[in-house]
C-alpha cells in the first residue's frame, strides 16, 4: 500500500528523527532535506527507503552524526578532505559546495574526500551543481558488489557517476551506477515481488538472471555495457582512491561493511571558462535533435533529468509517495 505524505510532514518527521539520533539541529534539517528530496523526485530507493538503514549505521557507529569534514591538502583549485566517517549525504553536499566555490574562483574546482559514507541519492549533488549554474561531475566508490568481467565473485563496486549540466530550459542531470540496476532499485523489485525488466546480474551458476534475490544474495550485479562497464568501474575506483588518498573498493570490502568510502567532485564554471553565452543555444540544439528521434511504437525519448520537475511538482501537490511499511518503520524510530 502506497501512502501520500505531505512534503512538509516528511521533512519535520525526519528532522525529529535525526535529532533524536544525535544530529545537531542544523545537520538534521540538511540531512532530512536530502533524504526527502530523493523520494520527492521519484527516487525512493535512495530516499525514505534508506532512512532506517542509515540510522542503523549511526547506531552501530559506522556513521558519526557529529563528525565534520577536515581539510587535508590544498593546491590551487584542488582540495582533499577527510569526511571523518560523518554522514555521507552531508559530506557530499559540503564537498560539492566546495567544488562549486573553487570553480567560481578558478574556472575549475576539484574536491576529493576520503573516509566518508554512502551519499544516498547521487543525483542530489548533480542538481546542486546545476542549480548553482556550474557543470558538476562526481562519483563514489562502494563495497565490492559486481564481478570483474568473466569473474565469479564481487570485486568491483557499482561506483555511481553523476553529471549535472545547467540549462535555462531544464537542467541535464545524469545519475547512473556502473551496474545495470542499483542495489536500491533491485531491493525495490524484490520487495514488490517482481522480476527486473532486463537481466540485472548473475546467479550462483554464473547465468544471467532477472531475479533480484539471486543477484542481491550473490552480490553479482551485471556491469553496464558488460566488459565496458566493468572497466569503467575499475578506473573510477582508481581515480577516487588516488585523488582522495582513501580506500579503494577492495579495502572497503575488507571491513565487512560499506563505510570509509572515497569520492570525487569536479565543477566547471561556464562564466569563468568563456562559454556561458553559448551554453543554452548549444545544449538547446542538442536536446532538440535528440528529442526529435523517431521511436518504436509506445516509446518516449527523454534526456537525463527531464521528468524530475514534473515528478517534483506532482508530489509536492499530492504528497510524497511512500510504502506503508517504510513509513511505519520510520515512525517506529521516533
Amino acid at each position: 500500500m502506497t501512502l501520500r505524505i505531505p512534503y512538509s510532514e516528511v521533512l519535520l518527521t525526519l528532522q525529529r528523527l535525526f535529532v533524536k539520533n544525535g544530529f545537531a539541529a542544523t545537520d538534521a534539517e540538511a540531512c532530512a532535506l536530502l533524504f526527502a528530496k530523493a523520494s520527492l523526485e521519484g527516487v525512493p530507493s535512495h530516499g525514505l527507503e534508506r532512512v532506517t538503514v542509515f540510522l542503523d549505521m549511526v547506531k552501530t557507529g559506522l556513521v558519526n552524526p557529529k563528525a565534520k569534514p577536515t581539510l587535508l591538502d590544498q593546491f590551487g583549485s584542488f582540495e582533499r578532505w577527510s569526511g571523518n566517517l560523518g554522514p555521507g549525504p552531508l559530506n557530499a553536499q559540503f564537498c560539492m559546495d566546495r567544488a562549486i566555490l573553487l570553480s567560481k574562483e578558478f574556472g575549475i574546482g576539484l574536491v576529493a574526500v576520503q573516509q566518508t559514507n554512502h551519499w544516498m541519492r547521487a543525483g542530489n549533488y548533480g542538481w546542486q551543481a546545476a542549480e548553482a549554474d556550474v557543470i558538476g561531475i562526481c562519483w563514489t566508490n562502494t563495497k565490492p558488489n559486481m564481478p570483474a568481467w568473466g569473474g565469479s565473485e564481487p570485486k568491483l563496486g557499482n561506483n555511481p557517476l553523476v553529471v549535472g549540466i545547467p540549462r535555462k530550459e531544464g537542467h541535464i542531470v545524469l545519475d547512473m551506477a556502473m551496474s545495470q540496476f542499483s542495489y536500491g532499485k533491485m531491493k525495490q523489485y524484490l520487495r514488490d515481488g517482481r522480476q527486473m525488466p532486463y537481466e540485472g546480474g548473475f546467479d550462483s551458476q554464473g547465468k544471467l538472471t532477472k531475479e533480484p534475490k539471486e543477484v542481491i544474495s550473490n552480490e553479482l550485479a551485471l556491469p553496464i555495457g558488460l566488459w565496458k562497464g566493468a572497466g569503467f568501474s575499475l578506473v573510477l575506483d582508481m581515480l577516487a582512491a588516488l585523488l582522495s588518498g582513501g580506500n579503494a573498493v577492495h579495502q572497503i570490502g575488507e571491513t565487512g561493511s560499506e563505510y570509509g568510502l572515497s569520492q570525487v567532485f569536479l565543477c566547471l564554471d561556464p562564466g569563468k571558462l568563456g562559454f556561458a553565452d553559448s551554453i543554452d543555444s548549444v545544449l538547446g540544439n542538442i536536446v532538440e535533435d535528440f528529442l526529435s528521434s523517431e521511436t518504436f511504437t509506445g516509446n518516449v525519448i527523454r534526456y537525463p533529468g527531464q521528468n524530475i520537475p514534473e515528478i517534483r511538482a506532482k508530489n509536492l501537490a499530492e504528497g510524497v509517495p511512500v510504502e506503508l511499511g517504510v513509513w511505519q518503520g520510520i515512525l517506529d524510530r521516533l
